[in-house]
């Protein structure tokens, strides 16, 4: 008899299945979450609108120039918008089951109200990371294209203004830039000066320069004193140069070089913005200038990170008051929301001043939330 060939069995890849209950929460939470995050950029779009409506009248602009403006102005709520949408899902979701006694029969069943929490938890932490990585990698660059968009709009230019006597600093070198004053073609520069530091950290070398200007990703100094230090702090040599080159900030274009938006905190990631920084503190420069930028650099992190603080503090609310109606629940969440905006601007304002440290300040509406969360968790669990 002939032998009958087998067939290779066929190895089917494992297919992921989250546990019912995580499937089910996840189905509770992403609609609400998806509703209320895009409803925060459509009001947020529509408030940048009416706020600029004015300039944009009255200069006649393009629809489609109106349009980009608008559009890439809006990542920019991205890391406020995921806290708000966060603690909004949390408290409707987990308050629709709070208030169909489903909650009281998981625990009932044995399910401790931890293991309830824990999907609820990973969601907010998620919206921390995507919030926090758009923050740092998309925001940036769209406020840049949307103040150029607006300034184009404005003045019929996407250069943007370049205000007079200002650092930059190489992070590679080292290296301090100062800039007195810049002319109108935007690439001529008045009463440049290079700060060279040493091993110990003072500056050992100053170049000062009458005029500079940008040649590709090198600046070109004009008329120049060199002037060196030694270890005492008292001048070695000075000599004169009609011309010397140094390369710009890693290799910088003269627009970026000179362009506001490295002033800007909206258009940096935080590296940069912890440049600028650490810059403005080695030139002992402080006040509600270093203040500001201290603030804009917790907040970073802090605004995102938000995200989880609002489901921290939604769950034993929602838990609570959720039998009262999902009306409660969203107005629980613009009340939570607004005391925690309220809270973050009053803390800000103490830490620009100075009164209290500017990323303890940024961090207290988080921590006290936090802490009021997991404190009333705990006493829902016992």
């Amino acid at each position: 008899m002939a032998s009958v060939a087998q067939a290779a069995p066929r190895f089917a890849p494992p297919v992921i299945r989250l546990p019912i209950l995580d499937a089910y929460l996840l189905r509770e939470f992403t609609i609400p979450f998806v509703f209320s995050f895009a409803a925060f950029l459509l009001f947020w779009g529509f408030n940048i609108f009416f706020l600029a409506a004015d300039f944009i009248i009255n200069s006649h602009a393009p629809i489609f120039l109106v349009l980009r403006f608008v559009l890439f102005r809006v990542p920019q709520s991205f890391s406020m918008a995921a806290p708000f949408a966060s603690l909004f899902a949390t408290l409707l979701a987990v308050g629709r089951l709070a208030g169909d006694n489903e909650i009281n029969a998981l625990r009932t069943a044995g399910v401790p109200l931890w293991r309830i929490c824990v999907t609820p938890l990973i969601l907010g932490f998620t919206a921390f990371v995507v919030s926090y990585l758009a923050n740092e990698y998309v925001s940036p660059w769209a406020v840049d294209i949307s103040t150029r968009t607006f300034y184009q709009i404005v003045y019929h230019t996407e250069s943007l203004p370049v205000e007079p006597q200002f650092f930059r600093k190489d992070p590679d070198t080292n290296n301090v830039f100062y800039v007195s004053q810049v002319l109108p073609d935007n690439l001529t520069m008045q009463g440049v000066m290079l700060f060279k530091p040493g091993r110990i950290g003072s500056f050992t070398e100053v170049l000062s320069a009458k005029t500079a200007h940008v040649s590709g990703a090198t600046l070109v100094l004009d008329d120049v004193t060199d002037t060196r230090f030694n270890n005492d702090g008292q001048v070695s040599s000075q000599v004169h140069d009609s011309e010397i080159s140094v390369g710009l900030p890693l290799g910088e274009s003269a627009a970026q070089f000179m362009s506001t938006t490295n002033s800007d905190p909206w258009t940096m990631s935080s590296k940069q913005l912890a440049t600028q920084v650490h810059t403005l503190q080695a030139q002992g420069i402080g006040g509600t200038a270093l203040g500001n930028l201290q603030i804009n650099l917790a907040d970073k992190f802090a605004f995102p990170f938000a995200s989880l603080v609002g489901v921290l503090i939604a769950l034993p609310l929602a838990i609570r008051f959720g039998s009262k109606g999902r009306m409660l629940g969203i107005a629980m969440s613009i009340l939570a929301f607004m005391v925690y905006t309220l809270m973050n601007l009053a803390a800000a304002a103490l830490g620009r001043n100075g009164a209290v440290n500017p990323y303890l300040a940024s961090w207290t509406p988080n921590v006290l939330f936090g802490v009021a969360g997991v404190v009333l968790l705990w006493l829902d669990e016992h």
